[in-house]
């Protein structure tokens, strides 16, 4: 956009151009840090519903290629009697647009250093997402065995979630998921979450959630018989940089 400006002097007025704009980046390397009250994935507590803190770094380059990391303290493997206390994501994939319709392929590792259980709870799965407007519908397919279950190789997780911007930095999440744990039936569960979001500004962002589950709560629990997929409020805080 050109910018004129006008000034008088004793010979007569001139006008003066604004610079050009700055060239889009070849790529961006961006950080987040942050803490919830729960760290809830699929509706499913990872932090024995205790807080839990988290971190992670993303490369996206202007062709629409992107490779990201993800770390977030955890309890659930020491539950189950191993030793990790963390979970590593680390991920890659592009995004693109093919007419209205925004589209994101990649690859997902979930890795759990020192995990120590009788079937790995290490992850691979591959997904697809498709974008409409404010709504998302997401498919991810599991290449290996499902966070631990046994012969749950092939499972699936199929989600649909919407994003209304409110103004001022205020958004709303409504969000529905189906996993479906291959072979062991009575681990499939359907969970559901709505979540108010607020920008701040300066990178800091803060989320509530509302979060619930239809699992089996005799498949998932804490040592002290806690359900883990119980309704629940999330709080959250991130700083991005």
């Amino acid at each position: 956009m050109i910018l004129a400006a006008m000034a008088l002097s004793g010979t007569g007025a001139f006008a003066q151009a604004a610079a050009p704009a700055a060239p889009e980046p070849d790529y961006t390397l961006s950080y987040n840090v942050g803490a919830v009250t729960d760290y809830r994935y699929r509706g499913i507590s990872q932090s024995r519903l205790k807080p839990a803190i988290q971190g992670g770094i993303d490369f996206s380059h202007k062709s629409g290629f992107y490779l990201g990391t993800w770390l977030s303290s955890i309890k659930w493997i020491k539950d189950a009697g191993g030793d990790a206390s963390v979970e590593w994501d680390i991920y890659g994939g592009y995004k693109g647009t093919a007419g209205p319709i925004g589209y994101d392929v990649g690859v997902l590792r979930y890795q759990y250093p020192s995990a120590n259980l009788a079937v790995s709870p290490n992850t691979t799965e591959v997904y697809i997402a498709g974008t409409y407007g404010p709504a998302t519908l997401k498919y991810s397919h599991s290449l290996t065995d499902t966070f631990g279950f046994f012969d749950s190789k092939g499972s699936y997780y199929i989600d649909g979630s919407a994003t209304f911007d409110l103004g001022s930095g205020w958004s709303v999440v409504p969000h529905v998921g189906y996993q479906k744990i291959k072979n062991t039936s009575a681990a499939s569960y359907t969970d559901y979450s709505i979540t108010l979001g607020k920008d701040f500004g300066n990178g800091i962002s803060a989320t509530a959630a509302v979060v619930a589950t239809d699992a089996d709560d005799t498949m998932y629990f804490t040592p002290s018989g806690k359900f883990t997929g119980r309704t629940g409020l999330v709080l959250g805080v991130k700083y991005s940089f």
